[in-house]
């Protein structure tokens, strides 16, 4: 037993780690005080102190989950294979068990109540600032030839990034990983549209 008026010892990564899957699975707004410290195995003084409160150890628990499950820039040959790669590399992520289902950064506050817009809007700039790479990525395409001068790099990257956080959220909804590919190709097949190129009718 710890001695009168000294907090109990605990491991605060483990319980960190915690309180991310908690955090993903229900959400900001879905998850309580009480079920952090119930998942964490910590009291509301020992939460407090550690990390100082519910908003701070959210903001904590989404830079784990990006150290941990975060994806790698978009690598490939060419930038139809990098973005095709980094599509499948998330797809896999989003169903493989041991976790929650789908990408905490898009789910974890996708609703909140105008008192929350701060988590809101937190989030909001780390799905952008996740599609970066994927800029980057393209505009050394079109340096090296394999995009052209005049292609539309932010339509892409829009694109490509809502066909992103929409899979995250069909995986959350219970779609398997044969469902996420069949999408995947579907969004590939849009390619040659952004090299200026019509499909064949079929």
């Amino acid at each position: 037993m710890s001695p009168r008026g000294r907090p109990r010892a605990f491991d605060r990564d483990a319980a960190l780690d915690e309180a991310m899957y908690v955090f993903w699975e229900r959400g900001y707004e879905g998850t309580s005080l009480s079920d952090l410290t119930a998942a964490m195995k910590i009291g509301s003084p020992s939460l407090y102190a550690a990390f100082g409160g519910k908003e701070a150890l959210f903001r904590e628990a989404i830079e784990r989950y990006r150290e941990r499950f975060g994806h790698r820039p978009p690598e490939g040959e060419t930038a139809r294979d990098a973005v095709e790669a980094w599509l499948r590399e998330s797809a896999r992520g989003y169903v493989e068990e041991g976790h929650p289902r789908g990408c905490m950064v898009v789910l974890a506050a996708l609703n909140c109540t105008e008192q929350n817009r701060p988590v809101r809007e937190f989030l909001a700039a780390k799905r952008r600032n996740n599609l970066t790479g994927v800029a980057a990525r393209l505009r050394r395409a079109v340096a090296e030839g394999d995009l052209p001068e005049d292609a539309d790099i932010e339509g892409i990257v829009r694109f490509y990034g809502t066909i992103l956080h929409g899979m995250s959220i069909q995986a959350r909804d219970g779609a398997e990983l044969a469902d996420l590919e069949a999408v995947i190709d579907t969004a590939m097949s849009a390619w040659p549209r952004f090299l200026g190129k019509k499909t064949a009718p079929g």
